[in-house]
């Protein structure tokens, strides 16, 4: 049966702002950047990155969640958190307007929860952060403990022990240790904290219809915080049976490395409606089952709603294993309101928005812009980029053909509006004898135009490679300069998509094209062959595409029997690209490219 769900809204649209403008007129410590509705981001209200010298600790995600992440922000917790729309992943401007608000010389560490829009867009923003002189770190946190442990890349889900990660990080910060230590404990406490949830009816998104798909008499059990159902649907059971099955799951499956006799925190955790009484149930049941029936040490309980879904009906347990270190981590001083000790509430006078800070990139002060005169490199480099587009441009029907028997049909048209966009540009804009900066633009160009999750990859590609290139002080490229930028913007994109070779991508076409790059420049070849026969690496890699199960993105839902028809077409377009521009250099260049590089290798 469906029906309309009834909320005290406005517009369904202006709920996450106006969230924001009442958090920050209910709590004096917090603060919002002005930028609505595209950019939403509440910091501590004392905190400037022109002068802060702590650890900035960021967190965020969808909005739904409430009181996270927001609610944790203030001293000895969270700096700033990036809210994005309703169970949406905030954009990389949001996130990278708050990194550049409250990040000093002592760095900032994102704590992630573990979806693919959250790594994928907080991986761009640092990786743009990084290459404006940022000092960034990252922890993925997933603590879901209901999901098979090989669920692809995808992996397990970021549920409500992000929020003891996210204390104990503040308390590292908070007393003024470097990042790498913030870093280090907040992926430790990552480590040893398993959650699982139940719930008794999905959630109702702001403006929509909602059906409620479980009926009278059923529950769910390893259910998301998205209204995603759950790992199993079963009769209503006693608060008693259930938390028997949730501790059982977390503690008897290995999530998690803890053992009898190990000290422990507690959360228990509602997702949005769940009264309190139910809760303090659940609390009362829960404790003496750790103690006498796992043996186990209760150091802390924890109870309220902490991390919700909207109004959903259930609540999570999490379990965090910690030591002395951990607990002093968790007991210490915070003034964010909604952690429940030192909460704060008086109501402060009326604020003005933090104004937008600006960028520190090159081209906040000087707008680049396409050379009157081409150098011998930027020659080359004209031609690479217009080969590379036009065989995409090439390509969009038959790359829409494959994507429609493994994924949604849209691939070769998202790659075209990337290949136009970055040749129009390059008319224009691209600084074509600064091989860095071109490599930056071209990174611009495709996060303007290109959609979905081949946008995001792409552009966090191009952002590592300019990172790279940047730190060569040469104006010329060498060829191993170009091996280097390669393999950095591989290592990224492995690192914030989560595949490697073997999972039906990109990289399967990308990874042993850099392999036979390295070792025919370490064998002597000259610079424009090796390119040449990795080129041929690449294109023989996106072939095997076909023999692959795909580990990652929509084809991963796909048998086995329809991948086997058709290679991966992101793979086929990457080895596209590289190809055509290996051998449009080849054939105007092939002298002069490799002289002008060898000259400089030597």
């Amino acid at each position: 049966m469906a029906f309309q769900g009834k909320k005290l809204i406005n517009n369904p649209n202006d709920v996450v702002t106006e969230f924001i403008e009442g958090l920050v007129e209910t709590y004096q410590g917090l603060q919002y950047l002005d930028g609505f509705p595209e950019v939403k981001v509440v910091l501590r209200a004392e905190v400037s990155g022109a002068t802060y010298d702590k650890v900035a600790v960021i967190s965020g995600g969808g909005s739904g969640h409430e009181p996270a992440q927001a609610g944790y922000v203030g001293e000895g917790l969270l700096t700033a958190s990036i809210c994005g729309d309703v169970f949406a992943s905030p954009t990389v401007d949001s996130i990278l307007a708050g990194i550049r608000a409250v990040t000093g010389p002592m760095g900032c560490l994102l704590v992630v929860t573990n979806y693919t829009g959250d790594r994928l867009n907080f991986g761009l923003a640092a990786e743009q952060a990084r290459s404006e002189g940022y000092k960034i770190e990252t922890v993925i946190v997933g603590d879901d403990c209901a999901l098979p442990k090989s669920q692809g890349i995808a992996g397990r889900r970021g549920l409500a022990g992000t929020i003891l990660v996210n204390k104990v990080a503040g308390a590292v910060a908070a007393a003024g240790l470097s990042l790498a230590d913030v870093a280090s404990e907040a992926r430790r406490a990552s480590e040893v904290v398993g959650t699982m949830g139940v719930a008794l009816s999905v959630c109702t998104l702001p403006g929509q219809v909602t059906s409620d798909r479980l009926g009278p008499g059923k529950m769910e059990l390893g259910l998301g915080i998205h209204g995603e159902p759950g790992a199993a649907v079963a009769d209503l059971q006693p608060v008693d049976v259930v938390v028997t099955h949730v501790l059982k799951q977390i503690l008897e499956s290995n999530y998690i490395p803890i053992t009898r006799g190990n000290r422990v925190v507690l959360m228990i955790n509602g997702l949005g409606a769940t009264p309190v009484m139910e809760l303090m149930i659940a609390a009362g049941k829960t404790v003496p089952k750790l103690q006498l029936e796992f043996g186990l040490l209760v150091e802390r309980v924890y109870t309220g709603s902490f991390m919700t879904s909207l109004d959903m009906k259930g609540f999570s347990i999490s379990i965090m294993k910690v030591d002395q270190t951990l607990l002093q981590h968790l007991d210490a001083s915070t003034k964010a309101p909604h952690w429940p000790v030192d909460s704060a509430g008086n109501r402060p006078p009326a604020k003005i928005p933090v104004p937008l800070p600006s960028s520190r990139s090159m081209k906040s002060d000087e707008l680049l812009s396409r050379p009157l005169q081409l150098t011998e490199q930027g020659h080359i480099l004209e031609v690479a980029i217009e080969a590379a587009a036009n065989a995409i441009i090439n390509m969009r029907d038959i790359l829409n053909d494959w994507d429609s028997t493994v994924g949604d049909g849209d691939c070769g048209s998202t790659m075209y509006k990337g290949a136009t966009a970055i040749l129009d540009d390059m008319k224009k804009y691209y600084p074509l004898n600064n091989a860095a900066e071109t490599v930056n633009e071209i990174g611009s160009s495709v996060r303007r135009a290109m959609g979905g999750t081949s946008g995001v990859l792409y552009t966090i590609f191009c952002k590592a490679a300019y990172a790279q290139l940047k730190a060569n002080s040469d104006s010329t490229v060498t060829a191993k300069q170009w091996a280097e930028a390669l393999e950095a913007a591989i290592a990224a994109v492995s690192k914030y998509g989560g595949a490697s070779t073997g999972y039906r991508t990109l990289l399967d076409a990308l990874i042993p094209a850099l392999a036979v790059l390295k070792e025919r420049l370490t064998s002597g070849e000259d610079s424009c062959t090796s390119f040449v026969l990795s080129s041929e690496a690449a294109v023989a890699g996106a072939g095997s595409t076909k023999d692959m199960q795909a580990q990652a993105g929509r084809s991963s839902y796909v048998s086995a029997a329809i991948l086997a028809t058709v290679p991966d077409p992101g793979a086929m377009a990457a080895a596209a690209w590289y190809r055509a521009a290996a051998l449009a250099v080849k054939d105007k260049f092939h002298p002069s490219f490799n002289s002008s590089i060898n000259k400089s290798e030597s």
